[in-house]
């Protein structure tokens, strides 16, 4: 049975669980956790072992990458190579929120996080649960759904178990999710972006917004 860890939404209330999580994640475990739209996995995303721990729990195919949610914007020239000056501006824009950015990966990341593709999708979380525990671990952390692929995505801790089960080492519980559609993805190694997956902000906003910047 994973370890189930309760926290409040309100992560003022909750640091002692957080920064419990947080030492699980830097210790190479797998934390399930809550987001703005469904609940995900995080695992040390500069851990090469801990991400091939994500692709087994979720029976993930390995050519097809993770993405990762970091903590703040200055944190991006640690992670990515040479970002435009449109993409900052989409990353100011829309974050924290759910719209993931696919860049030229940064050298220090491992490949089986990328899938040797080169590149990385990467957003800032709004949900203040996932802010927090991106701010304890003090790194990068994987983002990708906590579910087997190709099956629903999971709003609560019991659909949570219900799909990855004794396969999960730890969940942080904060009840339901708000569920809804999941994050927009833009390609921004292309010039204009392409957008890969129309989710929770319109294609026109984002191309938009990269416009402006042009």
């Amino acid at each position: 049975m994973p370890l189930i860890l309760k926290v409040e939404k309100d992560p003022n209330r909750s640091e002692a669980v957080i920064g419990q999580a947080a030492r699980l994640i830097r210790q190479g475990t797998v934390v399930a956790f809550p987001t703005e739209t469904f609940y995900g996995l995080a695992a040390l995303a500069t851990d090469h072992k801990a991400v091939a721990r994500v692709y087994l729990l979720k029976k993930r195919a390995l050519h097809k990458s993770l993405s990762i949610l970091v903590a703040d914007l200055s944190e991006l020239d640690t992670w990515i190579e040479n970002l435009s000056r449109e993409a900052r501006h989409l990353a100011a824009s829309f974050w924290p929120g759910p719209l993931t950015l696919v860049c030229p990966a940064g050298k220090r990341l491992p490949t089986n996080l990328t899938a040797g593709t080169g590149k990385i999708a990467v957003r800032i979380s709004s949900h203040p649960v996932a802010q927090a525990l991106v701010q304890a671990v003090g790194g990068p952390i994987t983002a990708t759904s906590a579910n087997r692929s190709g099956s629903p995505s999971c709003r609560s801790c019991e659909e949570v178990l219900s799909q990855l089960g004794q396969d999960l080492e730890a969940i942080l519980d904060a009840g339901l999710t708000p569920g809804g559609k999941a994050s927009t993805i833009a390609d921004v190694t292309t010039w204009p972006p392409k957008i890969l997956r129309i989710g929770a902000i319109a294609a026109q906003e984002v191309l938009s917004c990269w416009e402006q910047k042009a």
